[in-house]
């Protein structure tokens, strides 16, 4: 059996049991991550992130921390933190309308784009895009929908917090700052990542870690890389890719006194056995 056959396999009995449980539309649902659930469920994500958690630098031993995760997604990472026993608030956008998009794009453009990385489910057998979703069902079924699920299975106390990255501030998280603050591939995705790093770094009162591409820098010296292209439809909702000692410098810039480049992790898209690499960051004020 192939990697495609056996992914679809594991996605068709995953549905027939949550089906069983009443979520009558998880067949639309799009699973970013791999999380665990009750009863041996487990979703059927296109990230695994379950072997590369010795990667982060996240204690083992998080109770009495608060804990903030940007652009949760399924939610991996909010629901491990809690396991861990940190309190946390997950971030995520309040609707599509809210993603980030380069000038002249259109959210029908957008929603096309989601719609082809979310791969088989959102095409036919030549790999034409199907339409199916207007931007308020999209939304349900790659963030909202996931994320509840989990959360719902799991009994989890994780709050949601819904808002852009630029508007984080303690008036929509509450004041206090966080002991932890996790954003994983947040910043490629941002149109302004200097305005992102700014708003996050005062919500900040311990460490900040920073998992995603980041281009190599052999003559040391700080860049961003343009990675959005020359074709208004083709740029993956991804633009800038700042290098480690660009991002080290902000970093300090905006207040952290120490930033350590502390490895990366890596493994395969699934079901496309795609494999990735992305670099991690800690910022500590």
């Amino acid at each position: 059996m192939g990697r495609m056959e056996q992914f679809q396999q594991e996605a068709e009995e995953f549905d027939r049991r949550a089906r069983a449980l009443g979520f009558a539309d998880i067949g639309n649902y799009y699973w970013y991550h791999t999380v665990e659930l009750p009863d041996g469920l487990v979703t059927p994500g296109v990230y695994d992130f379950r072997q590369s958690l010795p990667c982060f630098p996240f204690p083992e031993d998080m109770r009495g921390m608060r804990v903030l995760d940007v652009g949760s997604a399924t939610g991996f990472f909010a629901f491990e933190f809690e396991k861990r026993g940190a309190s946390v608030v997950s971030v995520e956008l309040p609707s599509l309308y809210a993603l980030d998009r380069f000038p002249g794009q259109d959210i029908e453009q957008i929603i096309e784009k989601i719609e082809r990385m979310m791969g088989p489910k959102a095409m036919d057998h030549s790999g034409a895009v199907v339409k199916k979703h207007d931007a308020a069902q999209l939304y349900r079924y790659l963030l909202e929908g996931p994320f509840e699920f989990c959360r719902k299975l799991l009994n989890s106390r994780v709050e949601r917090c819904y808002s852009t990255v630029y508007e984080l501030s303690p008036a929509n998280l509450g004041p206090g700052g966080f002991d932890l603050i996790f954003m994983g591939d947040i910043l490629v995705h941002t149109m302004h990542p200097l305005q992102a790093m700014a708003a996050v770094a005062p919500l900040c009162r311990g460490s900040l870690v920073i998992a995603q591409v980041m281009p190599e820098a052999p003559d040391g010296r700080p860049a961003i890389h343009y990675m959005g292209g020359d074709d208004l439809y083709s740029d993956e909702i991804s633009w800038w890719w700042p290098n480690q000692p660009c991002l080290a410098q902000l970093l300090k810039k905006l207040g952290f006194r120490e930033v350590t480049a502390v490895g990366s992790h890596r493994g395969a898209l699934r079901p496309s056995g795609h494999e990735y690499d992305r670099a991690i960051l800690r910022a500590v004020k």
